[in-house]
């Protein structure tokens, strides 16, 4: 059954012993799990991850109806799920849990997902999607901190916080408690305030700027440089991720070239694509041949003997470097 998230309160957890979480609100998600166990503190609470489960199904198996005198009501939680664990789920429901509270939390799941299907259709079994926070949403929670906290602040420094969170629930609540601690010692909150204050690096990943980068995404990748306030360590990290993820474009641009076959080459990489990066992967194996990557390659080592060399410079370089490679010339 499908409920809505102001619905969620609205749960018999009696009768919804396993409720199905899914989406791209992570912050969303992780504010309701901490609700639920708040109202459960009397359970045992045990985390997983799908892969710990995938490799070893009886660890849930024996965790949901193993039995003994000492044990008491547990809430488990599976983390990351997606439909690999279908079958496992399905055939749990079929089967009585007393004393049972199971939590799966799921990425974005697509129509057709059988583990989505499933949920929706059972009536004893609750779904929630978790949709990304409108700007409009996000707004009215700073607004409402900010209200709680009696701190005067403009609506437009407000809207500011908000864009400074790139619609991350979780992001944004960061950034609101920097600044209710800076309120302390200034009450006034200016914009200049909120720039410095705010920090975005935790919202543009290294992997995601080279990803960017890697489909010639000049506009964006310039955004997130321009965002980020990266350091000389950081330099090498970007060198080696960067590498690593050439290699294995060179490995499926080569694989591609021989079979013609996109789809299959991205289906048969190993290790496996997860499926939120394929869409991504294939643009930048259509993008890159296996000699212009060869290329690459050879200049990004050159760099990082570079930085290793002149750490000042470091910053400079890597970013030239970045540009240089997301450009379309």
């Amino acid at each position: 059954m499908i409920f809505k998230t102001y619905q969620i309160n609205k749960l018999d957890l009696e009768l919804n012993k396993i409720i199905l979480f899914y989406g791209k609100n992570e912050g969303h998600k992780k504010e309701e799990i901490s609700k639920i166990k708040l109202s459960n503190k009397n359970k045992q609470i045990h985390k997983y991850d799908e892969k710990q489960i995938l490799e070893n199904e009886n660890t849930l198996y024996e965790e949901i109806f193993s039995k003994s005198l000492f044990d008491s009501e547990k809430l488990i939680i599976i983390n990351r799920a997606s439909d690999k664990i279908f079958k496992l789920i399905n055939e749990i429901i079929t089967r009585q849990l007393d004393d049972i509270l199971l939590i799966i939390n799921a990425d974005v799941l697509e129509k057709r997902s059988k583990l989505r299907t499933l949920f929706e259709k059972e009536k004893n079994l609750a779904c929630i999607p978790f949709y990304p926070d409108t700007h409009e949403t996000l707004a009215r929670m700073s607004f409402s901190f900010f209200n709680e906290k009696k701190i005067p602040i403009s609506q437009s420094n407000i809207n500011l916080i908000v864009n400074r969170s790139n619609g991350d629930r979780e992001t944004l609540k960061n950034e609101l408690k920097k600044i209710e601690l800076y309120s302390y010692k200034d009450k006034k909150i200016t914009s200049e305030n909120i720039l410095k204050l705010t920090n975005l690096t935790e919202n543009y990943s290294i992997s995601e700027l080279i990803d960017n980068c890697l489909i010639k995404n000049e506009k964006k990748t310039i955004h997130i440089l321009n965002e980020n306030n990266f350091n000389h360590d950081d330099c090498i990290i970007i060198t080696r991720v960067f590498l690593s993820k050439l290699k294995r474009i060179l490995n499926l641009s080569e694989e591609f070239k021989k079979n013609k076959n996109l789809d299959k080459t991205i289906s048969n990489a190993k290790p496996p694509i997860f499926w939120k990066e394929k869409e991504i992967t294939k643009q930048q194996v259509i993008k890159w041949s296996p000699e212009k990557l060869k290329k690459i390659i050879f200049r990004l080592v050159e760099i990082e003997l570079l930085i290793k060399k002149n750490i000042q410079n470091s910053i400079n370089l890597i970013t030239d470097f970045i540009i240089e490679q997301s450009s379309n010339n």
